[in-house]
């Protein structure tokens, strides 16, 4: 059992059962129409409820959220990038893979709420702050070549930095 999401563990029990992350799935409309705020309210009841709130330190769970994008990792690790666009086709690996997002996010919420971070404003923030450090060019980006038709020149070889250990300096 993932005891801070409340789903349980990819072998054990319940493991696609349609478990909520919150801890019983009756407050839940299954329509994906839950607000932030409402969520990270579901997941401190939750914790809360079972005694956990001792655990939850900003450690813990960055620590355990670490772990949970690793488990997402692992399903797409060894996928060609054409497999890895279709994994949502197989009900099987849809259902994993929205499980171990849901464990992400749910350890990201927790982790803002301990920290006493709004994940919206700082993610609003964020963007904006990529939009003036990358703004859209004025040319539209080169397309790659088709396949089976000769792309760009390759780029020179030597050193990417100068002072680096790749480099002749």
């Amino acid at each position: 059992m993932n005891e801070a999401t409340g789903t349980a563990d990819e072998d054990g029990p319940g493991r696609g059962g349609g478990e909520g992350h919150g801890g019983g799935g009756s407050r839940g409309n299954g329509d994906g129409g839950a607000d932030l705020a409402g969520l990270r309210r579901r997941l401190a009841d939750f914790a809360a409820a079972r005694g956990w709130q001792p655990y939850h330190t900003p450690k813990n769970l960055a620590s355990a959220l670490s772990v949970e994008a690793a488990e997402l990792v692992e399903i797409f690790q060894w996928l060609t990038p054409e497999e890895s666009a279709r994994v949502m086709d197989d009900p099987r690996s849809a259902h994993r893979v929205a499980d171990e997002v849901a464990d992400v996010l749910a350890y990201l919420l927790q982790f803002c709420e301990a920290l006493g971070i709004d994940a919206s404003a700082a993610l609003s923030a964020k963007i904006d702050r990529n939009e003036l450090r990358f703004p859209v060019p004025s040319e539209p980006p080169e397309r790659p070549a088709p396949p089976g038709h000769p792309g760009p020149p390759a780029p020179p070889k030597g050193p990417k930095y100068p002072g680096s250990r790749n480099s002749a300096e």
